[in-house]
């Protein structure tokens, strides 16, 4: 009996125990829910083609036009066909602003959103911002409930969070996780630095709001990681401080203004550092400067690692974009560069960005001449004609012709325009191959080497690392 009793004591302690750890979403979900809103988005579609929903240029065309071909008497002119979408959104001020994801309301004609009450208002679409994915909404209405704002710099990975919004069209669905990551950079995602958790996150939830245990906004739910389309334990959100800068600009602008340097710039590897004579790899290495851009105004050259930026530490290359994209166009700002093994600081007015804009270069064109030999690197280069050189506006460079197994692991690829060798951080410039083979033979069989290569638009550094034992073909990207 008294092992019954104890065994009972036991068994309601851990219970009680697990209530007082593990958090209650009830409370907070019934206050916050009100001011967390459905959008829906219609798009009009012109089907041309006796009415087909498909652009003559789309691929689908021929294929459906196959299928389904025109009878005599099927219209030919064309239909219209209306495309319908949903997301979410939340309220930050009574008389009617909303913030969402710019992909929600993306090429909409129409957006509507849907209170939590069941009452439904046109929505204007005041602004949207591609670049960080969000997009600032106003319906006409007063008197609304509002969420509160968080501070985003108090986050800490682990804490508990929720979210609510319209998966799949779902309104009011509540969803909780943790906080898996925070500052996560994503690919082809440069302006945010996303706060990664485990919520569940689905189709519908994007441009809900994520929440932390005091009710307050710290993010907007935007991605997530999937190779089924559905959640995956991978999601992304918006720090909610960014929103708010971006919504702000939208508000008084209609648009965003967005810094810029004129570089283009990649991460430091650890082959990367030694090459530059860094104890550790950090900051963003510059590929090429923009001639007559703002870097190059303030000396910044290819080769230097931006180290901090207007006061700010750069870890990594994805840091630098949003920093300096977060930075008012015209600002004098200092910029500290790791240069030839040491720190300099250079002072920068910032640009001011444009849309799509590009930076062409001409590719180097490969010579049709006998193979080159290899040199102990494996690799055949060539020097460019004069023709080549005036062409591409350079004094010097190698052509790759071919990268043979010279027991060394590369990205370097046939057809790569070699500009320059690095060595502790010093760059020299090639011109012919004899130079270089010469300052090949200067440097240590073990050592990993870099280079400054020009790779069709782009230029980019590349490491060369020796392997031990037997030979191995394969690519290590530098």
């Amino acid at each position: 009996m008294k092992k019954l009793v104890l065994g009972l004591f036991l068994t309601t302690a851990m219970q009680w125990s697990l209530a007082q750890t593990l958090p209650d979403f009830a409370d907070l979900a019934e206050k916050q829910g009100a001011a967390v809103v459905n959008v829906s988005t219609t798009q009009i579609v012109r089907a041309n083609s006796g009415g087909l929903p498909f652009d003559p240029d789309d691929p689908a065309y021929e294929f459906f036009k196959r299928l389904f071909p025109r009878h005599p008497g099927m219209p030919g002119t064309p239909r219209e066909y209306q495309n319908k979408s949903l997301g979410s959104g939340f309220i930050i001020s009574a008389d009617g602003y909303v913030l969402t994801n710019a992909h929600v309301i993306d090429s909409a004609d129409e957006v509507v959103v849907k209170l939590n009450d069941k009452r439904e208002f046109k929505a204007r679409v005041i602004g949207a911002d591609r670049l960080t994915d969000v997009a600032l909404l106003k319906i006409d209405a007063a008197g609304l409930p509002t969420v509160r704002i968080g501070d985003t710099s108090k986050l800490r990975v682990g804490e508990w969070v929720f979210a609510i919004g319209s998966p799949f069209g779902l309104e009011q669905t509540v969803t909780a996780g943790i906080i898996s990551a925070k500052g996560r950079s994503l690919p082809d995602e440069n302006y945010v630095p996303f706060i990664q958790t485990d919520v569940a996150i689905n189709p519908g939830n994007s441009g809900g709001p994520l929440f932390n245990m005091k009710g307050e906004v710290i993010g907007i739910n935007s991605q997530i990681y999937s190779r089924s389309g559905g959640y995956m334990g991978l999601a992304f959100s918006i720090p909610i401080d960014l929103a708010f800068d971006i919504q702000q600009q939208l508000r008084q602008h209609g648009k965003v203004s967005r810094g810029r340097m004129g570089v283009s710039i990649q991460d430091m590897s650890k082959e990367l550092a030694e090459s530059f004579g860094m104890s550790k790899p950090s900051g963003a290495l510059i590929n090429t400067v923009e001639k007559g851009g703002p870097a190059e105004k303030a000396g910044i050259q290819a080769g230097d690692v931006i180290q901090r930026f207007d006061g700010k530490p750069i870890a990594l290359a994805a840091d630098l974009p949003r920093i300096v994209g977060l930075t008012k166009p015209g600002s004098r700002v200092p910029v500290q560069v790791w240069r030839a093994g040491a720190l300099k600081e250079l002072s920068l007015v910032v640009g001011e960005m444009q849309l799509d804009e590009t930076v062409a270069n001409n590719a180097a064109k490969r010579q049709s001449k006998p193979a080159a030999s290899a040199n102990r690197l494996g690799l055949a280069l060539r020097e460019l004609s004069a023709e080549q050189r005036r062409a591409l506006g350079i004094t010097g460079g190698l052509i790759v012709e071919e990268v043979r197994n010279g027991g060394v692991r590369t990205d370097l690829r046939p057809g790569d325009l070699i500009r320059a060798l690095v060595v502790k951080g010093v760059q020299t410039e090639l011109s012919t191959v004899e130079q270089f083979n010469s300052l090949l033979s200067k440097i240590d069989r073990s050592e990993t080497i870099t280079l400054w290569v020009r790779r069709g638009e782009n230029q980019l550094f590349v490491t060369i690392k020796p392997v031990s034992g037997k030979q191995t073909e394969g690519a290590e990207t530098g």
